[in-house]
């Protein structure tokens, strides 16, 4: 069986979306590996520009150049190959960003952490392909029905995300501390059958990709027999030799033990999933009180935040993995060797 993901007129020939990692953890270099290998590869945007020599001068034009060098590296690495961009709602230059990755040519853009009801407007002009993340069958609605109702359109591909992916959350942290007691298949279920009506009004397929704990061919079988069409894979991508991460925080993961893996409270308000470390018992003593503001997410005041969340993330993606936070999902333990995209993507080709 030769299973693909296809949405609006682009195919991936195996069904695996790559997630996309800030701060720096999935640029060109990974996108542009998961794509040339029949995925769909995603550079995310947060904070891309970090490493633009103007970037605490003036973020979002440093983020928004980034953001075209980015996908044309990708684009040099996979010229046939799907290149999208993941783009958080809670970004402060929303708008700028989604712009700039359609103006870049990117072919799909993802958007999440919060609800991108925005979206479809920004990108209209385009032919860039859009999907909303969405973790209830009520955001799901909500979202599908604003989008048909305000834009006359339904997503092109739908993104679940679960429980246990990595970094920003869209659950209670009492949940995610007891997430055996969710039952999260049912909730798939019901976001499915709220984008099949979509799907008959629109008289054409919305692929839906399920994340959150899938690391292996099995997790991936598993979100296939509950209807889903692919999946989205995070964790198991930061372990490989594409990946844009320092080789030390690469190494976090695989020193990791499960007992590693936790629950922490992000300055966003939002909880977060990482790997424990110094930096996390230090931020809960406030030991890391921000010392600028990098103008990055719309709910957050500095003045009451126990740490910058970019300062936390850029030195982590640079190596400093004693003082900077390092999101994963709940499975960066099982990693246990550096592997090659190819490899895994040939490990999840149908």
């Amino acid at each position: 069986m030769n299973k693909e993901l296809k949405f609006g007129d682009r195919k991936a020939t195996v069904p695996v979306i790559q997630g996309g990692m800030g701060v720096g953890v999935s640029l060109s270099g990974l996108a542009g590996a998961v794509a040339k290998a029949g995925g769909v590869g995603i550079i995310s945007a947060a904070q891309i520009g970090f490493r633009d020599p103007d970037f605490d001068k003036d973020p979002a034009a440093a983020n928004i150049r980034a953001i075209h060098e980015e996908i044309k590296k990708a684009r040099q690495i996979a010229p046939e190959g799907i290149i999208g961009v993941n783009i958080m709602v809670a970004t402060k230059p929303y708008a700028s960003y989604v712009k700039a990755a359609a103006d870049a040519g990117a072919d799909l853009i993802i958007s999440g952490a919060g609800l991108p009801l925005a979206l479809p407007g920004l990108v209209k002009e385009s032919g860039t392909s859009i999907a909303p993340i969405v973790s209830s069958a009520k955001s799901a609605s909500v979202i599908c029905k604003m989008w048909d109702r305000k834009d006359h359109r339904a997503p092109d591909l739908v993104i679940i995300e679960g429980p246990k992916a990595g970094g920003h959350l869209g659950f209670h942290k009492d949940q995610l501390l007891h997430i055996d007691t969710l039952d999260y298949d049912t909730e798939i279920k019901d976001i499915l059958t709220v984008i099949k009506e979509y799907e008959i009004k629109y008289q054409r397929p919305i692929p839906v990709a399920v994340a959150g704990g899938i690391y292996t061919r099995s997790d991936m079988d598993h979100a296939l027999a509950l209807g889903a069409d692919a999946v989205q894979m995070a964790t198991r991508f930061v372990t490989t030799h594409e990946c844009d991460a320092h080789p030390k925080y690469k190494q976090a993961y695989l020193n990791a033990s499960e007992a590693d893996i936790i629950i922490v409270d992000s300055p966003v308000g939002m909880p977060g999933r990482a790997v424990h470390n110094r930096f996390v018992d230090e931020a809960a003593l406030n030991l890391h009180r921000p010392a600028r503001c990098h103008k990055c997410l719309e709910h957050c005041d500095p003045a009451h935040i126990p740490y910058c969340i970019t300062d936390a993330l850029v030195r982590a993606v640079q190596g400093d993995i004693d003082h900077g936070l390092l999101f994963c999902g709940t499975n960066a333990a099982r990693a246990d060797r550096i592997e090659h995209v190819s490899d895994i993507m040939q490990e999840f080709r149908l």
